[in-house]
């Protein structure tokens, strides 16, 4: 996949392509409907198939007190939509600038002249340009004069609901990972380096990898099932999210056991996919009582893993996360 990017994006990039044109935060399932139709438009006229992004998120410049909590990070995107097969990707670096460009001015600087559009698909609520402005009736009317068609693309869901990143971002929120999984099309997954904690793991038998993350959103307090990512590897583990209540602990953590795993991996990088919420955390009466439900904990953790679906360990980012 090629990516467009900087002052890139004002050249003269391409004579003719597909496009379509989104935020694209969590490449949901959804967003995923889009990129099909996007190939198969492309495949069938001979065109390639050009995604166009933002980044920041526009509400990150606009009102950064509104803008919502990213579900993924910059380079997991980037990662998922060149996991689709689209031809380009053009990011466009959101600006004050950017923000104030009409609709009208969008459509011929950057989609018609740098992109060569001749046919843009778009989602069923897709607005864009100076207060977002233009949606399918300033296309329409612009597609006549600069000669390029359009087509919207119907919701993607289930009978009772539709696939959106505010239901994903709601739903990891909740601690609820098999919903999660059904409007993402894999396992929510942060990214993080493995850091030096306060070796709590370690002293009851259980060593725990610290990872600091700059996922936006981490799964609420609790243990989880999960299957983490290191070294091109995939090594199924138990994750606890909270502040050690048991040990008095004041800084909130994202720790994971790694089953039947005792290599050294400070300051490597891991992906850590959430396939089940097994419970809330709670402080325990004595360390005993504890290690009793760590031990469960990671019995639980093995019944659930034996089943996991690894085609929905996603992204791979070229075997590290």
């Amino acid at each position: 996949m090629r990516i467009v990017s900087g002052s890139e994006i004002f050249n003269r990039n391409f004579d003719k392509s597909v496009v379509t044109i989104g935020n694209f935060d969590g490449v949901h399932r959804g967003h995923n409907g889009l990129f099909r139709r996007l190939k198969e438009y492309s495949s069938a006229h001979g065109l390639p198939s050009v995604v166009v992004t933002f980044e920041p998120h526009p509400l990150k410049i606009l009102a950064p007190g509104s803008a919502p909590c990213r579900i993924t990070t910059y380079e997991q995107k980037l990662a998922l939509i060149a996991e689709t097969g689209v031809d380009v990707l053009v990011v466009i670096p959101f600006s004050l600038e950017i923000a104030q460009m009409s609709a009208e001015s969008f459509v011929r600087e950057i989609l018609c002249h740098s992109l060569g559009m001749k046919h843009i698909i778009i989602g069923h609520d897709y607005a864009f340009g100076r207060g977002r402005q233009g949606n399918f009736e300033t296309l329409q009317r612009m597609g006549c004069e600069l000669d390029f068609t359009l087509e919207d693309i119907d919701p993607i869901g289930t009978e009772d609901l539709v696939y959106s990143s505010s239901l994903a971002r709601n739903r990891i929120s909740d601690g609820d990972m098999t919903a999660v999984a059904e409007i993402l099309g894999r396992y929510y997954m942060i990214s993080g380096t493995v850091v030096h904690g306060r070796d709590i793991g370690h002293a009851l038998g259980f060593p725990t990898a610290n990872i600091y993350s700059p996922n936006e959103i981490i799964p609420p307090d609790g243990v989880y099932a999960v299957m983490v990512s290191l070294a091109g590897r995939l090594v199924p583990g138990a994750c606890n999210i909270g502040f050690n209540p048991t040990f008095e602990g004041r800084e909130r953590t994202i720790e994971v056991f790694l089953l039947d795993f005792s290599d050294q991996i400070y300051g490597q990088e891991i992906g850590v996919y959430f396939v089940h919420r097994l419970r809330n955390v709670k402080k325990f009466d004595s360390v005993a009582e504890l290690k009793d439900r760590i031990g469960q904990d990671v019995e639980t953790t093995r019944q659930i893993l034996g089943s996991v679906r690894t085609e929905l360990i996603r992204p791979e980012m070229n075997g590290n996360p």
